[in-house]
């Protein structure tokens, strides 16, 4: 009886554990594989605006009647090109100015040389820049009553600057006479451009001598004799004579030294120094 029932319970337990243990062993279905998603897009295009029907022609204005045609007016015409430089003429010098230079002796009447490039420069008018610009030198020769008494050209830039020159040296007033009543033979550039006007001379060194021509002391034929050349020095005033000078000097303008000065800085201004 005992052995029934230990075999009845075996048996339930083990019923119980395939029970428990059967749906592990089951297989399971195999995975479906996904499917591609395709997605269409639809692009509605914008309604078009209503359409309007263009505007009727303007009808043209109804011409007046023909009258008489009035006369058409010249087109003016310009003094001068825009942004054309030029340079207005300097004054010609004072009748006390020319009274002063005529009794200025020292280098050459420096004084005369000066007024009459400036009184022949008054009359010659104002520059412009352009093809009619330029400069010209003469060589002058003025009677001791101030006549002109000849008149040549060296060189010229400009046929027209020299015309105008000449022109205007004809119309120069009479003028005082020469400062040491001698013929006062000279050489003058005139200049007529307008980026270049003649500055007042320097007077204060006018009483010192002037520096000695320098030539070649050795030259030599090669025939005669050689014979070196004693150097040239400068004969100096003595020195009353020198007080008797310094009292024709003229006091010298801002301006004169202004010129003097810039001469100089172009003459012997390095452009290595200040480096």
């Amino acid at each position: 009886m005992g052995l029934r029932w230990a075999v009845a319970g075996s048996l339930t337990l083990h019923l119980i554990a395939l029970g428990v243990l059967l749906p592990a062993f089951k297989t399971r279905p195999p995975a479906v594989p996904d499917q591609p998603v395709v997605i269409t897009a639809v692009v509605v295009p914008p309604a078009e605006p209503p359409r309007t029907a263009p505007a009727p022609p303007v009808a043209p204005p109804a011409k007046p009647p023909a009258g008489p045609t009035p006369p058409a007016r010249p087109a003016p015409v310009p003094t001068s090109q825009p942004g054309r430089a030029f340079m207005d003429a300097p004054p010609a010098p004072t009748a006390q100015e020319w009274a002063q230079a005529a009794t200025y002796t020292l280098k050459n009447a420096k004084r005369y040389r000066h007024h009459w490039g400036q009184h022949l420069r008054s009359l010659m008018g104002t520059a412009h820049e352009g093809p009619d610009q330029g400069a010209v030198r003469f060589r002058i020769e003025i009677a001791p009553d101030g006549q002109l008494a000849r008149l040549d050209t060296i060189w010229s830039t400009s046929p027209s600057v020299e015309q105008r020159a000449r022109a205007a040296v004809r119309q120069m007033p009479p003028l005082p006479p020469t400062p040491t009543g001698l013929p006062l033979v000279f050489e003058k550039t005139i200049v007529f451009a307008p980026w270049t006007a003649e500055t007042p001379p320097l007077y204060k060194n006018d009483c010192e001598p002037d520096p000695p021509q320098h030539g070649n002391r050795f030259v030599w034929d090669g025939r005669t004799p050689q014979v070196v050349a004693e150097q040239a020095v400068a004969v100096k005033l003595d020195p009353a004579a020198y007080e008797e000078c310094l009292k024709q000097l003229p006091q010298d303008s801002i301006e004169a030294e202004a010129a003097s000065d810039k001469r100089q800085q172009e003459q012997w201004a390095s452009p290595t120094l200040g480096r």
